[in-house]
């Protein structure tokens, strides 16, 4: 059912109204867009975006829903640097009332169950946990389930990082911020003596750390129905 699902949200393509954009940090912006009444997702979800106020080349590209949907505003957030791609330019030039297309949200990259949970993000693959934590906080079911987030970012550049700390006050989740491979193994280590038997595992970011953790957690006997990936492509 769920690819069923996925496909049919690919076809359903909507319009957006673009409200307005901002810098997280040096290379990291916000794009926040209205959100209709019937548009819904799953947390962790992402979205098909279509640049088409101009004519460009590979005009859609798939982007994490950084916003929980208790938040009533679909919000993206992204990497750019001093000479970005033909798509990103194109979403720095947005101005509020332009309009854009999304089609999804699709895929499974979603709290499901309520076992304790461990989400590992990789720099910018902290945007689908913002949603998660952020609809777990507003659903009130944030103290009636284990989730664990370790926040590794060798810059120590954290996202949202305000934001997670005030979730981590109200036991919505652990939030644990590394800067070194090591530590990271070290947290998952412990995550799994305590865990292992009924743990979830999530891992988010750049494609090369998504592979090396999920490799890491296999050769620690976690099994692929336990584990769900997000990798992160550059564009």
């Amino acid at each position: 059912m769920g690819f069923f699902k996925d496909l049919a949200a690919v076809f359903n393509k909507r319009e957006m109204t673009f409200i307005d954009s901002f810098k997280e940090s040096e290379n990291i912006y916000s794009f926040l867009f209205e959100k209709d009444p019937d548009l819904h997702w799953e947390p962790g979800q992402y979205g098909l975006i279509s640049i088409t106020h101009k004519p460009i080349k590979n005009a859609t590209k798939p982007f994490s829903l950084a916003s929980a949907p208790a938040e009533n505003v679909v919000r993206i957030t992204t990497r750019i640097g001093d000479q970005p791609s033909e798509f990103k330019q194109a979403l720095l030039e947005l101005k509020p009332g332009m309009k854009i297309k999304m089609s999804g949200a699709i895929g499974s990259f979603s709290l499901k169950n309520n076992n304790p949970t461990l989400l590992i993000a990789g720099g910018i693959g902290i945007t689908p946990f913002r949603s998660m934590l952020k609809q777990h906080a507003a659903s009130g079911n944030g103290e009636n389930k284990q989730i664990h987030l370790l926040y590794t970012d060798s810059k120590k550049s954290y996202l949202f990082k305000d934001e997670l700390d005030a979730l981590a006050d109200r036991s919505v989740a652990d939030v644990t911020y590394l800067d070194s491979r090591e530590n990271l193994e070290k947290e998952i280590e412990s995550f799994i003596a305590r865990y292992k038997d009924n743990g979830t595992f999530f891992v988010a970011g750049p494609k090369s750390l998504v592979a090396s953790v999920s490799a890491f957690l296999q050769g620690k006997k976690i099994s692929k129905q336990k584990l769900k990936k997000d990798a992160f492509r550059g564009y």
